[in-house]
């Protein structure tokens, strides 16, 4: 038999090593992608930071943090088709970037079925207020702030009409995206942006906390405990799946004209072919317009004892003695 103090020693060591092996797998998940899912908690759930500059299709320099969207992508693809992952938590410090890399996330995001809740701690600037609002709920920390400004570009441009009627349909999208994400209304947003009295050299306006929230941008001040704990209400608010057995049966799809008469072509017997005629006297075609052959009648014995009359002769050669 074995020793149970041994045997004790043996299962703590074990859960030590698992323990450890675990620790050192969330290091290099943080260290690799800037992310983690930590166990523990009442639910399994993921935390995305987004920190830094927003780095799109051009490489910037090795000086500045960056967020790859080229990583965040395949991460939040991964969390909505894993379900051991109930939620998402997603934390923002950042000073923009990006344009169309930033609101290729925050379109995944709003997208998903995965509960999502955001934090705003420090700043969310620029892109960063697409990335806020399109979570499920949104939280801000009474000392960070929003920098709401309209679309620029640096470096060289072609001054023609068409450059500045690219620049409004940018514009529209993110002005379109935020508001039908949260409770600001658009011609609020669009006088935040145009705003020229509070920035030196540029035109916007910068939010804080309070000031977010009671535009309508954002949905509540708190920090990380009351993200989580709200995180878990919308996990634990989700519908319970059903059970594959319970699922009502989908219908089967419909099919087309062509589906339906080659299955009626194959149900329906083929008619039987007559066996050909052997080759010899052709038949004679009767016309349809000739009609019924014109017999005469056929005279019928007499019935009577009396003689039939004999009937009378021919003309022709006399008798003799005559």
């Amino acid at each position: 038999m074995k020793d149970p103090k041994q045997q004790l020693l043996n299962e703590a060591q074990e859960d030590e090593e698992s323990q450890s092996q675990q620790e050192e797998r969330q290091s290099e998940q943080i260290y690799h992608s800037g992310s983690v899912t930590p166990e523990g908690g009442r639910h399994k759930i993921h935390c995305l930071t987004i920190i830094g500059q927003v780095e799109g299709h051009y490489i910037l320099p090795p000086q500045n943090k960056t967020t790859k969207y080229e990583h965040v992508i395949p991460q939040l693809v991964a969390i909505e088709q894993d379900d051991s992952i109930k939620g998402l938590l997603m934390i923002l410090n950042t000073v923009g970037g990006d344009v169309e890399a930033g609101l290729a996330i925050a379109e995944l995001v709003s997208g998903m079925k995965t509960p999502t809740v955001s934090l705003v701690l420090g700043g969310g600037h620029s892109i960063g207020v697409p990335l806020a609002v399109s979570a499920r709920y949104s939280f801000i920390a009474p000392t960070a702030t929003m920098t709401v400004h309209p679309v620029r570009m640096n470096g060289v441009l072609l001054g023609v009409p068409q450059t500045l009627s690219y620049f409004d349909k940018m514009q529209e999208r993110i002005t379109g995206f935020v508001c039908q994400n949260s409770g600001i209304q658009p011609e609020r947003f669009k006088e935040l942006m145009m705003n020229s009295g509070e920035l030196v050299m540029d035109i916007g306006t910068v939010l804080d906390g309070e000031m977010a929230v009671e535009e309508g941008l954002i949905d509540s001040l708190g920090g990380l405990h009351e993200a989580v704990e709200k995180l878990y209400d919308l996990i634990e608010a989700q519908p319970k799946e059903e059970a594959p057995e319970d699922r009502p049966k989908a219908a089967p799809p419909k099919r087309g004209r062509a589906a339906k008469a080659a299955d009626r072509h194959k149900k329906e017997p083929e008619p039987e072919k007559k066996p050909a005629r052997s080759p010899g006297r052709p038949r004679k075609k009767r016309s349809e317009a000739a009609g019924p052959l014109d017999l005469p009648p056929v005279p019928l014995p007499p019935t009577d004892s009396a003689e039939a009359p004999r009937p009378k002769r021919r003309p022709g050669r006399p008798r003799k003695g005559e």
